[in-house]
């Protein structure tokens, strides 16, 4: 699978023995590719990199659960800083159009591409040069700015608030109860990937696939769990503590919207971390769009910094 243009070699990472290559550019997520590789999350042909000679000028690299066949994310994408702006964009397109050509299965779209960035990356003029580069290589591709989403993470020690006696809060029945109240939550949902689902499918299969896709495949105890109630046994919202392969996280929360605008949200939100913070973990993970205000300032208000933004990139 190598290919050579000119003073350019690209090919995927033999193995596990060429890591130390691969994570020559830095990135965050550097530290967890010799799991994900053991762990079957990723794979040596989904690793791309680009050389010139013996020196690593750009990388590309995917990410999938570990029981499906293709590709699910692209999410390492770096190109070397010291090499020009223009020959960066060539070499950045020139690497992804000869690791998607064996990556992404012929006539499928790409995987939608997330990269993680400061909170304030456009503010720091090298920050952004580097975010710029990497995008005009994406868009001369046909990527497209999909979101922009707040990284968020609650620490030990941050307090949490006390249950106020308004919803009370009992575990997940079975799958159907969860999947009808996401089918109920998806009306008038805020979520850019919610929304974009929404004009390919209806809600009820939309809430299926997600529950199946995901929320079933998280290793996590699924009785942390919550349906939260009014006093009456009447559902007013849920969220979804679990542990992915990474972080203590919020997986999904949601407000029916009968019920939207009391506050219940950060009640919800309360229990969610108060589960979590009960198993000593070292933080608690979340994400929420840009956009997505409400959401955004629930957080807020609960103690959870917003320590990243990441930018997600889809193809039409």
């Amino acid at each position: 699978m190598t290919a050579v243009q000119h003073d350019l070699t690209m090919r995927p990472i033999t193995g596990r023995e060429e890591l130390e290559l691969f994570n020559r550019l830095p990135y965050e997520l550097n530290h967890e590719l010799a799991d994900d590789l053991d762990s079957g999350r990723r794979r040596p042909g989904w690793m791309w990199v680009a050389l010139r000679g013996d020196r690593l000028v750009a990388r590309a690299a995917w990410w999938s659960r570990p029981w499906e066949e293709t590709p699910f994310l692209f999410d390492v994408f770096d190109l070397a800083g010291d090499i020009g702006e223009s020959d960066a964009v060539d070499v950045g397109v020139r690497l992804l159009e000869a690791a998607m050509a064996k990556v992404v299965p012929q006539g499928g779209r790409p995987p939608e591409y997330i990269r993680y960035v400061p909170p304030g990356w456009r503010d720091d003029a090298t920050v952004r040069q580097a975010v710029e580069t990497r995008v005009a290589a994406l868009e001369r591709i046909g990527a497209r700015l999909f979101v922009e989403r707040l990284r968020l993470e609650w620490r030990p020690g941050t307090p949490i608030a006390s249950p106020t006696g308004r919803l009370a809060f009992r575990p997940v029945a079975d799958r159907d109860e969860l999947v009808a109240l996401m089918t109920m939550v998806l009306e008038g949902t805020l979520d850019a990937h919610s929304c974009s689902d929404l004009t390919r499918m209806p809600p009820e299969k939309a809430a299926a696939e997600q529950y199946d896709g995901e929320l079933v495949g998280y290793t996590s105890p699924h009785d942390w769990w919550r349906i939260a109630t009014l006093p009456g046994g009447e559902p007013v919202g849920f969220v979804i503590p679990a542990h992915n392969s990474y972080n203590p996280i919020i997986a999904y929360i949601g407000v029916l919207p009968a019920h939207r605008g009391k506050g219940y949200i950060d009640e919800i939100l309360a229990e969610g971390t108060r589960i979590l913070a009960a198993q000593e973990v070292p933080r608690v993970r979340a994400s929420t769009d840009l956009g997505n205000v409400p959401m955004a300032r629930s957080f807020q208000r609960a103690g959870y910094i917003n320590f990243a933004r990441e930018l997600n990139y889809t193809w039409p």
